[in-house]
Order: structure tokens, then C-alpha cells, then sequence
């Protein structure tokens, strides 16, 4: 079979390759309707990033038959806000999920919702609550629309969620990775190298996890007596909205923290544009162990999340929410470790 290219899905779309590019990763400058259009086409092509969606709507439609076998217990629905494309860290997640709650009598249905039904607090057309025992949710991070689906009555986990704004929580079981354990040793380990003016980059009202981050990275500063200074805060998630203030850097920090591997990767890519060189220059560290993290110039150091160990969680978390609807609501933390690459080792 020919591989999928963005120039197939602009040729088929009409559109430029560029227009493309920057809906596959997610950069500002398009309209919702035509990053929508957009990637609805390359989930269709098979575009390499969104095999993985293909994979799990075909489990989707095997559902109907499955409903009348032996030992068939219900669907769970996943609610997702984006597309989880193998670089997403919640995919290895969901494939252990899928194949756990398979053995356990339970079909997996993915439903998408759009910017237009997440504004409007409506649910996805595909979703029939009658057939739903429980609901997972994974890069949903509207508390209104969450709240909406908490109200229900149908058994929710989120993996992440939206920030904790003034202590205000979900009334849903919580799974996360751990966010500050790995932060936390990276900063001291920094600090004794002698590195003192450390930055941070990434928005950290984007999720809870990113807020967590954040707050570890200045909570470790904090114990340690060292000053945070504002110029290394780059409140930014994407290319077009990192440019501005990384260019802006008159003076740079001795390492930046990244609240993930690609806002740490596209940072690079944008300070290498400039002249200034990872490691050489300044040090950088991700979140998430991505491949791409292990495959970038330098390799990038970054903390490991164990998809495996929160595959498993999710499943045990949901399935003892359907049998007990009465317990109080979890929230759980899964272990992350900080992995040592040549992005903060300098010879």
C-alpha cells in the first residue's frame, strides 16, 4: 500500500501542503472548521500519525456484533477533544485499556468531540447513552463540558483533566502520571551542577498535568532559595506562539524545563534557527518520553510516564467504579522517572 503524504491529503482537499502541516500539528492560523476537514481527511487516507484512530474506530464498528455474544457486558466510551495520534502518549495507554476490558466482556467506542459540540455542551451524535456503562476521558479540558458529562449519571474517569481552578475538582475517579517526583530531582540535580537560572516553558492553565509540572518545577526552586525570574516564563504550548518569546530572549537561562517532548522539541527547533545549540548554549528537558524525544538531535532528556501501569489503573478504576457507583471519587497517581539524555549533558 503507498504511504500517505501531507501533499496526498492537500491534493485530495484541494488546499496547500502548508495549510496541512500546520492542522496535523496543531499550529494556530486555521480556522476550527478547516483543522476539522483537515484532519478527518488524513484519519480517512490513513495518514501515518492517525493509523492508530483507524485501528480503534474499527473496533467501533465490530461493536454491534459483539453486543449479542456470550459474556458481552457494555461499551466503554472514550471522549477525546483531539486526535491521539502514536505519538500521543494516552495511545500506548489505550491500547492496553482496549485489550484489558475486551477480555472482560467490554467494547471500547472512540467518540471525537468538535470545538463546535465541546462549546455548545453537546454530546457527540455517536454516543448512545442507553449502551454506555462508563465513560473515559483523555485531552478534555473544558470543566464546563466536563461537568456536563459528570452530570449523567454514568460512571467517568479522566486521564488528565482541566485545571483545578480554585480548588474546584470533577466529580469523576482521576487518573494522572506522577508530575513532580521527576521535576523536583531534575531541578536539584540542575542546581548542583551549578545551573541557577532555570526557566520554564509551556501553558500551564492548558491541563492539570501542565499546572502540576509548573508547580513542581516552582515549588523545587522555592525550597532551594533560588529565584525564579519571569523572563524565562514562556506561558506557550505551540510553534506559532513560542516564536515570539523565544526570539525575544536577550539573555538565556542556563536550561529550560518543557511542560512536554514537543514543546521542548519545536522550542529547540525554533532556538537552533538562531544559532543557539542544545546542549552547548543552554540545556533543555521534556515530559512524556516520546519516540520522538529518543530520536531527536540531540536526544532529549525527559520523564517517563508508565502507559502500561495507567492502562492498568484506568481498568481497575472503572471497572470497580461500575460494580460500586457509591464509593468516593479516586484520584490516582502513577510513577514517572526522570530520563538522562544529551540534551542536558554537556562534555
Amino acid at each position: 500500500m503507498k504511504k500517505v503524504t501531507i501533499q496526498d491529503i492537500a491534493d485530495a482537499l484541494g488546499v496547500s501542503r502548508n495549510t496541512v502541516s500546520k492542522a496535523i500539528n496543531n499550529a494556530d492560523g486555521l480556522a476550527d472548521a478547516t483543522r476539522e476537514k483537515i484532519l478527518q481527511k488524513a484519519v480517512e487516507m490513513g495518514y501515518k500519525q492517525f493509523s492508530y484512530f483507524n485501528a480503534f474506530s474499527a473496533v467501533s464498528a465490530d461493536s454491534e456484533s459483539r453486543r449479542t455474544s456470550p459474556g458481552y457486558q457494555g461499551e466503554i466510551a472514550l471522549f477525546t477533544g483531539a486526535f491521539l495520534n502514536q505519538s500521543h502518549f494516552a495511545s500506548l495507554i489505550l491500547d492496553k485499556f482496549q485489550r484489558e476490558i475486551s477480555q472482560l466482556g467490554y467494547t471500547l467506542n472512540t467518540h471525537r468531540v468538535t470545538p463546535e459540540e465541546m462549546a455548545d455542551k453537546r454530546l457527540p451524535i455517536t454516543f448512545v447513552p442507553e449502551r454506555t456503562s462508563a465513560i473515559l476521558c483523555i485531552e478534555m479540558f473544558d470543566y464546563a463540558y466536563d461537568e456536563m458529562l459528570c452530570s449523567l449519571g454514568l460512571p467517568v474517569l479522566f486521564v488528565d483533566g482541566p485545571i483545578k481552578r480554585f480548588g474546584r475538582t470533577l466529580n469523576a475517579d482521576q487518573l494522572y502520571m506522577d508530575n513532580t517526583a521527576g521535576i523536583v530531582l531534575f531541578v536539584h540535580e540542575l542546581l548542583e551542577r551549578g545551573c541557577r537560572r532555570l526557566g520554564f516553558i509551556g501553558d500551564y492553565e492548558h491541563c492539570q498535568s501542565f499546572f502540576e509540572r509548573y508547580a513542581a518545577f516552582r515549588g523545587a526552586m522555592l525550597m532551594a532559595g533560588v529565584p525564579v525570574e519571569d523572563r524565562f516564563l514562556i506561558k506557550a504550548n505551540k510553534p506559532d506562539t513560542l516564536r515570539a518569546p523565544l526570539e525575544a530572549l536577550t539573555e538565556l537561562p542556563d536550561a529550560f524545563l518543557c511542560a512536554n517532548d514537543f514543546i521542548a522539541l519545536d522550542s529547540m527547533q525554533i532556538l537552533s534557527e538562531r544559532g543557539i545549540s542544545v546542549p552547548r548554549d543552554l540545556l533543555m528537558c521534556g515530559f512524556d518520553d516520546s519516540a520522538e524525544s529518543r530520536n531527536s538531535r540531540p536526544p532529549l532528556t525527559t520523564i517517563h510516564i508508565h502507559t502500561q501501569v495507567m492502562a492498568f489503573s484506568a481498568v481497575q478504576l472503572l471497572m470497580t467504579r461500575i460494580k460500586e457507583p457509591s464509593l468516593d471519587y479516586r484520584i490516582v497517581h502513577t510513577q514517572t522517572d526522570l530520563i538522562r539524555r544529551e540534551s542536558t549533558t554537556r562534555e
